[in-house]
């Protein structure tokens, strides 16, 4: 009777086991470090990735590119990072990333944008220079779409005019916002983003050649503690689902 009961334990203490490790395999979760350009994107890729793989939760940490190279240079747990712009991720290569999945992944466009409501007559990167700006939201130093800005306006002959009438976001969800409440003349912005507000307006592309092509790469850390999960994770961001979501949102696909 003894033996049995203690054989009755042990086989409870097992399947209890087996499925606490089950819990914790349907818990595996990984941090996606990403540019914040890219939320919308993700967010949708997000639910279509979920479908596939139920076991695996994303966690998205959106933001500019450099305060996420920040962080992870600080040693912030991260299994992939997006960034808007190659100078961040070259600044992480070497000791935080695993040069084998690098690849770049989307190309974007660099856009000036008035809010909706807008009755100034601000058509181009030039007006800018001019009397009709009294205030441009811009990306700062640290953020990609600041970067971009101050080359073209540098291309312009027209940088240090318009660095002193610019008000400054971290990322360029700010630079949008900004925008999108009426308080800025204009800004500059992804296309993206502009093709998802809804209180502005494109009235510009940057001028041909007047900046680095703006070039998203993305890679896994090697820091991660899940890199097979990582790694397929990475392999559906060029998926054809993943694809089309990119496309519809309007970023090229680097083939």
């Amino acid at each position: 009777m003894k033996k049995s009961l203690s054989m009755l334990i042990i086989a409870l203490l097992c399947i209890a086991t087996l499925f606490a490790c089950n819990k914790e395999k349907a818990k595996l979760s990984l941090n996606i470090f990403a540019a914040a350009s890219l939320t919308e994107a993700l967010n949708e890729i997000a639910t279509l990735y979920n479908a596939a793989t139920p076991n695996i939760t994303l966690h998205f940490n959106f933001d500019s590119s450099g305060k996420l190279q920040t962080q992870i240079e600080n040693g912030a747990e991260a299994d992939v990072f997006l960034s808007a712009g190659q100078k961040q991720m070259d600044a992480l290569s070497g000791k935080f990333i695993d040069s084998t999945t690098r690849k770049n992944l989307l190309t974007n466009k660099v856009v000036l944008i008035v809010p909706q409501n807008s009755t100034k007559s601000i058509s181009s990167f030039e007006d800018v220079l001019t009397d009709k700006v009294s205030l441009i939201a811009l990306g700062n130093s640290s953020v990609p779409v600041g970067q971009y800005s101050e080359e073209i306006f540098t291309s312009l002959n027209g940088w240090d005019k318009v660095s002193a009438k610019a008000s400054l976001g971290s990322n360029v969800k700010e630079v949008l916002s900004q925008v999108e409440s009426s308080s800025i003349d204009c800004g500059v912005v992804y296309s993206t983003d502009a093709a998802t507000a809804k209180n502005v307006k494109v009235v510009a592309y940057a001028p041909e050649g007047s900046h680095k092509p703006v070039v998203y790469p993305v890679a896994a850390l090697k820091g991660s503690k899940n890199p097979k999960e990582a790694q397929a994770f990475l392999e559906f961001l060029s998926s054809p689902q993943a694809k089309a979501v990119f496309e519809k949102i309007g970023f090229e696909i680097v083939e």
